[in-house]
């Protein structure tokens, strides 16, 4: 039965047939579903990866720009912590260089704790006198390699000194300088230079004429080591071009003058990458695992935006804190501080507080116990304070030993008094430092906000100035800020502004002239320049106020030499034998003095012989050996030189001996107590004698009474200046007396018996400092 049974089959291979034409489809649908997963999801992590990379590279990049920016500011701002500094002063003017001391201070100690490749030090004249290279002291000659390249800088250190009118300087600094990006020697290296000058402005230099310190930091050395060390940045290296390879970044370090000198090259991280090169795998392994890749990339993803948040955060904290402390930074405490103002402009009543603290004794240790030992002992006090202020305060390390604390909600003043009596207390707690005690202080300034101003500069200054009135009061206390503390800061700046206006003016500077008798005749002997001010709004200002603003602010020369000459000029058209005229110590320690003086004798015709220059004994004995030349080669030329004020000083026998004057003049205060007490009356006779001893002729000033007067003549004083005798007056009221009558004038107390009636004595605000 073959019919029945073909159908059957037919049947049977339809639908054998139609089962897998079926299931084919279905397979690659589920294929190309899964293939179309497993692409959008590859497709969204390669974009997804890349991004990530773009927002680590971006990141980088603007922290490499800051760190290289700060990297730049900090050599300059580390080396003011030596050239802003009396000691160094005094010793670069020694004759004989202390090499030791200059390693230990100016060189090595630069290499050691700051890391500078290379420190100079040159004199006036730009010659090197020490040399410090990769941590050894090296012939100064060396400097000759690197002069072409550094003489510019040089240059517009001077230039910026002499610049008139001066240049402000960024609060960030104490003293002028210059900081430049540049190849020296081949090598591509940030050069600092700083004049070297006093921190407590007692020592007087000529601006221009100090000696400059000079500080190297080579870029393609330890220098990108440490960038990569504290930054994290993987394969840095320096490069003079911008070569780069695969997966790295550049950065162009560029001068002032925008001239690129080099590149920064680094690997910046890539999480995004390193990610995905660890998913491929598991990607291509199991597209039927689609659920669990995903989660597995979720958490990927996961842990590479974390650990990209962790390095971001540390690199962060390191912009923004102190590496030593881990304390708050200047950049950090200057937002906190600008959004604390602005929280109290808000509510008055969140009150802020400002302190600014200085160790005491610090340089001490590092002297004695070493740096690392001063490491610890920075680290140790930042401990010490941050405990001892609540969470909402700040404490910030501004550098080098200095620390500020903004202090907010603040309720009463006598808060901010308890928080520095326990600071003070904390700070002079022993140290344990390399198995030693170390005893240290701190001093504190506070300003407040709003009573002592709402803007933060101004804050900062006023908190700086009671600092500085802190260490005046002997160190280890508190000042907070009074309007009379800064009255003579504003006070000086006024004198000096108004002063310099005057200097351009011929109507309120002016020379009056006071004149000398001789005991023995009777006859003038000589006048004194003394120069007045006659202010248009304030009148007359004593000498005693503008005369030391003149020579801190460098206006003495212009001052003196405008008063000399008009002096010569005057006095070579009258009889008198001699014109004496104070000069300051500061003009008679600059090197071109002497030749000037000469240059205006020459102009004005008076001669030399008949001028005779005063300065004071104990400016003389302070500044004896930059004073010297210029006494020598004015006594050489015919001027005579007198001590003035003799008797406040050292008043020794060896000091007449050692120093070339011509004269010495006995100061007003011994002279008023010529008043037949013996000890006054002896204590004259025996400066007179100690004068004639070494053949020195002697001046009186002062002489007030007729009693002093006769005095003076029996003991054998040479001249007379006084009252008594005859006040300062106008140069025409001079000539009027040099012409009043026949014979030559002589003293009003020539013909007065020695008990006749004192004469009184002029008013108090006529009676001015003599310049």
């Amino acid at each position: 039965m073959p019919e029945p049974q073909e159908p059957l089959h037919v049947v049977d291979d339809g639908q054998d047939a139609l089962a897998p034409r079926a299931i084919l489809p279905l397979w690659a649908m589920v294929a190309t579903m899964v293939t179309t997963i497993g692409l959008v999801l590859f497709t969204l992590l390669f974009f997804a990866a890349d991004a990530v990379d773009r927002i680590s590279i971006a990141r980088e990049n603007s922290l490499v720009e800051l760190v290289t920016t700060q990297s730049v500011e900090e050599v300059s701002h580390n080396q003011e912590s030596v050239t802003v500094w009396d000691d160094a002063i005094f010793q670069l003017r020694r004759d004989k260089l202390d090499n030791e001391w200059l390693d230990n201070n100016l060189g090595i100690w630069l290499h050691s704790y700051f890391g500078l490749d290379e420190s100079y030090v040159l004199d006036a004249k730009g010659a090197a006198v020490y040399a410090m290279r990769d941590g050894r002291r090296v012939d100064p000659a060396t400097f000759q390699r690197l002069r072409r390249g550094v003489a510019p800088l040089v240059a517009r250190l001077r230039q910026k000194q002499l610049a008139v009118p001066a240049e402000p300087l960024p609060e960030t600094e104490l003293s002028p300088g210059v900081t430049e990006v540049v190849t020296l020697a081949g090598r591509p290296a940030i050069v600092s230079v700083k004049p070297i000058v006093s921190d407590s402005g007692n020592i007087e230099q000529a601006v221009g004429t100090e000696s400059v310190h000079l500080a190297v930091r080579r870029l393609d050395g330890t220098f990108v080591d440490k960038l990569g060390r504290d930054y994290l940045f993987s394969g840095v290296r320096f490069s003079w071009r911008a070569n780069l390879s695969a997966g790295e970044a550049a950065f162009p370090w560029r001068s002032s003058a925008g001239k690129t000198v080099g590149y920064l090259i680094w690997k910046p991280f890539r999480p995004g990458s390193q990610f995905l090169e660890k998913t491929i795998p598991w990607l291509l392994g199991g597209f039927v695992l689609i659920a669990l890749v995903t989660a597995l990339l979720v958490r990927k993803v996961h842990i590479g935006t974390r650990q990209l948040k962790t390095s971001q955060v540390r690199a962060q904290h390191l912009a923004f804190h102190d590496a030593l402390t881990g304390l708050p930074n200047r950049a950090l405490f200057d937002e906190r501080l600008q959004r604390a103002l602005t929280l109290f402009q808000r509510d008055p009543a969140r009150q802020v507080a400002l302190l600014y603290l200085d160790l005491d004794r610090f340089k001490r240790v590092n002297d004695s116990l070493g740096h690392p030992a001063g490491d610890q002992l920075i680290r140790e006090l930042g401990g010490r304070m941050r405990g001892l202020i609540r969470t909402s305060d700040t404490i910030a390390r501004l550098g080098g030993d200095e620390f500020a604390i903004i202090q907010t909600d603040v309720r009463s003043p006598q808060e901010t008094e308890a928080l520095c009596e326990r600071l003070i207390a904390a700070a002079k707690e022993p140290f344990i430092l390399s198995g030693q005690q170390a005893f240290v202080g701190i001093s504190v300034g506070v300003a407040f906000a709003g009573s002592d101003g709402c803007d933060a500069r101004e804050l900062a200054r006023k908190s700086d100035i009671a600092l500085y009135e802190s260490k005046n009061r002997g160190r280890s206390c508190y000042t907070i800020f009074r309007d009379e503390l800064d009255e003579p800061i504003q006070r000086r700046e006024t004198i000096e502004r108004d002063l310099r206006a005057a200097l351009e003016t011929d109507t309120q500077l002016s020379v009056h002239y006071q004149p000398q008798f001789s005991s023995r005749t009777g006859d003038i002997s000589g006048v004194e320049a003394l120069v007045r001010w006659d202010h248009p709004v304030r009148g007359a200002i004593s000498p005693a106020t503008f005369v030391p603003t003149a020579e801190d602010a460098g206006l003495i020369h212009q001052l003196g030499n405008q008063v000399l000459r008009e002096a010569c000029a005057a006095a070579s058209g009258w009889d008198i034998p001699l014109l004496c005229v104070n000069v300051s110590p500061i003009q008679l320690c600059n090197p071109h003095f002497g030749l000037r003086v000469f240059e205006i004798l020459e102009e004005t015709g008076l001669p030399p012989q008949r001028l005779e220059l005063e300065i004071t004994e104990t400016a003389l004995i302070a500044n004896a050996r930059e004073c010297e030349p210029n006494i020598r080669l004015l006594r050489h030329g015919g001027v005579s030189i007198a001590l003035d004020d003799f008797g406040t000083g050292y008043s020794s026998l060896r000091h007449l001996s050692d120093f070339e004057v011509d004269r010495v003049k006995i100061d007003r205060s011994f002279v008023h107590e010529i008043r037949g007490a013996a000890s006054g009356d002896a204590l004259v006779q025996a400066i007179v004698d100690l004068a004639q001893a070494v053949g020195i002729k002697t001046t009186a000033e002062g002489v007030e009474t007729v009693e002093q007067s006769a005095f003076l003549r029996q003991i054998g004083c040479d001249d007379l200046q006084g009252f008594l005798l005859a006040p300062p007056m106008s140069a025409q009221e001079l000539e009027e007396l040099l012409n009043s009558g026949p014979g030559r004038p002589r003293s009003r107390s020539s013909d007065l018996p020695v008990d006749a009636m004192d004469e009184p004595m002029p008013p108090k605000s006529k009676r001015m400092r003599r310049c």
